[in-house]
């Protein structure tokens, strides 16, 4: 399809909108969860809050992937706006399984996985569908600034709405954000070209559904550096307690916030000056923010490594859209994206379970945690060097 000479119309600000209610909506209940699950008496399980969530996140991708090039964008991102609908209403019905409730909400955990493995498979291919090629990497930020600004006011509002009213207008107030996204997108106007109608056998996946070997390099830096997210979404909270942070959702604020100005930049950057070398730069950044973070004893330099964490995040997540955008065509745009997310699902539900069990609930554990996860920063940094150098 033809693009307009500018990023800034109609449909991307909706898509802008949509994806700001989605991630905030299914980022609300972060900062809250592994405190849910310690009253339901599974506070060693809660690795896995993160762990399962992006397991089945990143199982679907291949699916998500297929069908954002057969069915369409906007069908895939209804779907995954539509699990977080279901979901919020799900999650006050834990409390009543008794001493099933954990069993039950690691259960849901796993079903709302599926939102994230539709909603931005659909979301970064409608957005690569509409926008010049030449400002793709600015278009990611912008994207990426809008659920940024949702990840940033979810968990803060998540957390106030707790200490306010409790836990279940928080998971209502979850559905109601999901459903908001949903009608924005009933009003746009499909971009894939030759749709076919669903046919049950669409759900065949074969390996190059799973695998877009043109994406490797984005998706293995995408991986190595994701290591981090999950270790920071599920030890912020405990180690929020631990520095005796007011709002456990306060870090999340911090992290998000000092990311939006620089995803905007850096996507420019990276169409001017290539991806490498702003995925270099955000690597080392990520390995420095996971030290800082080992090593805080307040909570003056445990927000500083947030801000340094966000600048970094801001920086490599829509600059590693745009490479792997750059490396497809319209005709398998959704298998590469959905390669590049499987990624970055995988390393976070690793980084989570990997974090959480080197924690294992010891507050003196926390440094050592976060030294390992600067590790793989670090190969991914390495993996880059190298590369350029060859």
């Amino acid at each position: 399809m033809e693009h307009p000479r500018t990023i800034y119309t109609t449909a991307f600000f909706l898509l802008c909108l949509s994806s700001f209610l989605f991630f905030a909506s299914f980022n609300m209940l972060i900062p809250e969860l592994p405190g849910y699950l310690t009253s339901l008496g599974g506070a060693e399980y809660k690795g896995y809050i993160i762990s399962l969530f992006t397991l089945t996140a990143g199982l679907s991708r291949p699916f998500s992937g297929r069908l954002t090039d057969t069915i369409g964008r906007v069908p895939v991102m209804a779907l995954g706006s539509l699990v977080c609908f279901v979901c919020g209403f799900l999650y006050p019905m834990v409390g009543w399984a008794g001493l099933n409730g954990i069993a039950a909400l690691l259960l849901l955990r796993l079903v709302h996985g599926f939102s994230t493995g539709f909603k931005p498979t659909g979301t970064s291919a409608y957005v690569a569908d509409i926008v010049p090629d030449e400002r793709r990497g600015e278009a990611m930020g912008v994207l990426g600034l809008s659920g940024s600004v949702g990840m940033a006011f979810g968990p803060a509002l998540g957390s106030w709405l707790t200490s306010m009213f409790g836990l279940n207008p928080l998971f209502y107030t979850s559905s109601t954000l999901a459903l908001l996204s949903i009608m924005i997108l009933l009003n746009m106007k499909e971009t894939l070209a030759e749709r076919v109608p669903f046919r049950w056998s669409l759900l065949r996946i074969s390996r190059r559904d799973v695998f877009e070997p043109a994406v490797f390099a984005p998706s293995l830096v995408t991986f190595l550096n994701s290591f981090s997210f999950g270790a920071v979404i599920t030890l912020a909270p405990d180690y929020s307690e631990a520095l005796h942070v007011g709002n456990k959702g306060l870090f999340f604020t911090v992290f998000t916030v000092s990311s939006l100005a620089i995803r905007f930049l850096a996507g420019k950057v990276s169409d001017q000056h290539g991806r490498r070398p702003v995925l270099r730069i955000a690597s080392l950044i990520i390995t420095v923010a996971m030290l800082l973070l080992a090593f805080s004893t307040s909570t003056l330099s445990f927000l500083l490594a947030g801000v340094v964490f966000g600048i970094a995040s801001g920086m490599y997540s829509p600059t590693a859209q745009a490479w792997t955008v750059d490396l497809s065509d319209s005709g398998n745009r959704g298998r590469a994206l959905a390669t590049m997310y499987i990624a970055l699902e995988a390393g976070i539900g690793l980084g989570a379970y990997l974090s959480a069990s080197v924690y294992n609930n010891q507050s003196d554990r926390f440094s050592l945690a976060f030294v390992i996860i600067a590790a793989f920063s670090t190969l991914s940094f390495l993996f880059l060097l190298s590369s350029w150098r060859k």
